[in-house]
């Protein structure tokens, strides 16, 4: 669930077939990309009550985000949080930036089904390729 690009490795190592390894792979960002969505908004709520008077607003940090959102937006950032981001950061910066709870788990999941397809057969390869 917190490092995507670990799930396909994982599952080779535990003798899962292909199919399973793509499985767990999608089901585990899935699970949380749902769960993110679903209490983000609320979360996102309580952590601004508590952090706001610390805040900085313009960081060079923040900065680069918006830039990342308004050059690739929700499609983008979906299509490259399993490789980029962590799959917690990267719905929460789709929640963060006002994505529809629909957008974002369609989106995720379209992600998730390609990368997992990719990274697993990248990992069941890497054996048969090096000795």
């Amino acid at each position: 669930m917190f490092k995507f690009i670990g799930g396909p490795a994982m599952g080779m190592a535990f003798g899962l077939t292909f199919w399973e390894t793509v499985g767990t792979t999608i089901l585990g960002m899935m699970t949380t990309i749902i769960i993110i969505s679903s209490f983000g908004p609320g979360f996102r709520k309580w952590i601004d009550k508590i952090f706001r008077r610390n805040r900085k607003l313009f960081t060079k940090r923040n900065r680069r985000f918006v830039a990342f959102w308004k050059k690739y937006g929700l499609f983008g950032v979906s299509f490259l949080t399993p490789v980029v981001f962590s799959p917690v950061l990267g719905a929460l910066l789709v929640n963060a930036f006002g994505g529809s709870k629909k957008k974002i788990i369609t989106y995720m999941l379209i992600s998730a089904v390609f990368w997992a397809f990719v990274l697993t057969k990248f990992s069941y390869l890497i054996p048969q390729i090096v000795p």
